[in-house]
């Protein structure tokens, strides 16, 4: 095997750079993998943005710690294990690792609440932690990692990552068969959303919001009721038309635009829930009287894929997930720069990378 590697390093939110580096070492209990390819999250393009959430401000502390490699939707083969790991897991099987790698110590981890954990080690945003916009990286001990199926084609196996988040964000809109929901966002984990709903958590109306019509008619292909383009249409007066002038039930917010928020307060129907799921571009400033004394609302965060990594992959498995229309780019390493640039346009969905 040779002994180095290119990579993207970000060295802060200014300067991000293709490099050569060597080949990881591992220590006790890490696995080696080698990169099949690396999905461009919306959290990776915020933070190349340089947004408060991970670089610090607006009374917050900084997340990234540079330099790193980015990346947490990555999936590879593995060409070497240091001692033991568990999973049954072999020299030569495709792999794929949870988001985050947890501390097992916090009050959190000793509670079973391990996507809490208060470290919050996520791959792909510290400098001893790099993600899979790389040849090769490192899998260490501690993270929770799983087989996928050699059947699966590169575009499946991309979406597993962001499709675990996409569940557990429906699962905490806690649905019913009679509910009617809104899903604000029809991009990469919008589609996942709408293919939870609809796999798993069936309702009795699925409507699904967003400004791109290419991205409504996927969501309408996977399964959405109704959809529609609020820049054409009066979303508010057109749900309430179908719901006896109260509202949805649930209301899950994909979007990561702060002016979101206050359209779902408006289409949530008194004691519905409201389910934030995204990484905010910025604040957003809401009238918080509507939650208590005008509606009395549920919110509920979403964070991560607590133990939905295995549905997942059973999921595409069994033909209730599907990639097909998502992962609407794919580009090589060197060509980083170009794929942040497409995954920020509007003519895009799911954005990959391939060493």
């Amino acid at each position: 095997m040779k002994q180095n590697m290119k990579a993207v390093v970000a060295h802060s939110k200014d300067r991000y750079v293709l490099e050569e580096l060597p080949i990881p070492e591992l220590r006790d209990g890490d696995i080696l993998i080698k990169v099949e390819a690396c999905g461009i999250c919306a959290g990776d393009i915020k933070a190349h943005d340089g947004i408060s959430r991970f670089w610090g401000g607006n009374g917050m502390p900084p997340y990234a710690e540079p330099p790193f490699t980015p990346g947490h939707e990555f999936f590879g083969r593995i060409v070497a294990i240091q001692g033991e790991v568990p999973g049954n897991f072999a020299v030569g099987d495709r792999i794929i690792s949870e988001q985050i790698v947890p501390c097992g110590e916090c009050w959190y981890c000793k509670r079973g609440m391990y996507w809490l954990c208060d470290p919050h080690n996520v791959y792909g945003f510290k400098n001893y932690l790099n993600g899979g916009m790389a040849e090769y990286a490192i899998l260490p001990r501690g993270s929770r990692n799983y087989h996928v199926p050699d059947s699966f084609t590169i575009q499946e196996a991309a979406l597993i990552e962001p499709f675990v988040c996409s569940l557990h964000g429906v699962q905490q809109g806690h649905i019913t068969p009679t509910d009617t929901v809104i899903l604000a966002g029809a991009g990469t984990l919008g589609l996942g959303m709408v293919q939870a709903i609809h796999a798993f958590y069936p309702c009795r109306c699925l409507i699904v919001l967003d400004l791109m019509e290419h991205r409504l008619e996927l969501a309408k292909k996977y399964g959405a009721d109704l959809v529609i383009n609020p820049a054409k249409e009066n979303a508010l007066k057109k749900v309430l038309a179908l719901t006896e002038n109260v509202g949805c039930d649930v209301y899950i917010e994909a979007t990561g635009h702060p002016s979101v928020v206050q359209q779902g307060l408006d289409l949530v129907r008194k004691d519905g829930t409201f389910v934030e799921f995204s990484v905010m571009s910025g604040p957003s400033t809401i009238d918080w009287s509507i939650i208590g004394d005008a509606k009395e609302i549920t919110i509920r965060g979403s964070q991560l894929s607590p133990n939905c990594y295995p549905q997942v992959i059973d999921g595409f498995k069994n033909r209730q997930f599907f990639s097909d229309g998502i992962v609407s780019h794919q580009f090589p390493l060197q060509d980083f720069e170009k794929a942040y640039l497409t995954a920020r346009s509007s003519e895009s969905v799911k954005v990959i990378l391939v060493p």
